[in-house]
């Protein structure tokens, strides 16, 4: 539901859509020329590196990055339901994961569900039906019936964390510099931000590849970013851990948050985009808007 109303506004602005993907990337002292898939160049002062976490113009940058993985798989699929999701996205944490359900077009959501390997693998062998019926009841029948199973996908779980956020005139966006577990759409998040603080710190400046505007997004991203990516890896962590009092302190603190109103709106205040990292851009006059009551 996101990406065609960001496209609809992209086009509304005179934004040049080009569907080719980046072939290389060649940074020079003054610009990048980019050489796509079709063969066309484009040249710029500063591009914004947002092609995931395989990232061709992050490796033209001489960006390194760390990575890790988890003993855990994520399937991916698409379902329709007979009930409304009303434009909500749900998030239930299992034992060997989160099971995350995100609102599409008319009566139909897509789902990413984490499990072991071995487990994994089980679902993704399912035939449509049987993998219907779990799937109503991992989501407790809120969705309603659930049918017209999507294509599936499996890939292993792992996180990433670039060494640089920008380089040489190349700033990264979302994947590119980082990636976590799906746990409270912190990695959309993380990239909504990153997309609003370039472009905070690149409007109407003369030169916006210049070093001292790298260095800049680098630090502000970087505190964001890489505290947020620690405390999702330590309740990923958990879920995997099978160590009673983490999975006990870990039940007690989202059973505290969900009773406690006052608590609820400030983790979600923090979670969708903390006041002390968040650009201008994504402020309300300044100020947080009302996210629950």
């Amino acid at each position: 539901m996101l990406i065609p109303q960001l496209k609809a506004r992209a086009v509304q602005l005179g934004v040049d859509m080009i569907t080719e993907d980046a072939l290389r990337a060649d940074p020079s002292s003054s610009q990048v020329a980019i050489v796509t898939t079709g063969g066309r160049v484009l040249t710029s002062q500063v591009v914004l590196a947002a092609d995931g976490r395989n990232s061709v113009l992050r490796d033209a940058a001489g960006i390194k990055t760390n990575g890790w993985s988890y003993d855990q798989v994520a399937v991916a699929t698409s379902f329709s339901h007979s009930g409304p999701h009303d434009g909500i996205s749900t998030e239930y944490h299992k034992g060997a994961g989160p099971f995350t359900t995100v609102p599409l077009p008319g009566h139909a959501s897509s789902l990413v569900w984490m499990e072991r390997p071995q487990r994994a693998a089980e679902i993704m062998a399912m035939p449509d039906g049987q993998l219907a019926r779990e799937i109503q009841l991992q989501t407790h029948g809120e969705l309603g019936r659930i049918g017209d199973i999507g294509q599936r996908r499996a890939f292993p779980m792992r996180g990433l964390v670039a060494r640089d956020f920008a380089r040489h005139r190349i700033l990264l966006i979302g994947e590119s510099a980082h990636v976590v577990p799906p746990i409270g759409a912190q990695g959309l998040n993380m990239s909504l931000r990153d997309a609003a603080q370039a472009a905070e710190l690149i409007a109407l400046e003369d030169d916006p590849g210049h070093a001292s505007i790298l260095v800049q997004y680098d630090r502000l991203r970087r505190r964001d970013v890489q505290p947020r990516q620690q405390v999702i890896d330590i309740m990923n962590r958990s879920l995997l851990s099978g160590h009673a009092l983490l999975e006990g302190g870990r039940a007690l603190g989202l059973s505290a948050i969900a009773a406690f109103g006052p608590l609820r709106r400030f983790v979600m205040a923090q979670g969708l985009a903390p006041v002390s990292t968040v650009p201008r851009v994504m402020r309300a006059q300044g100020k947080m808007p009302v996210l629950m009551k």
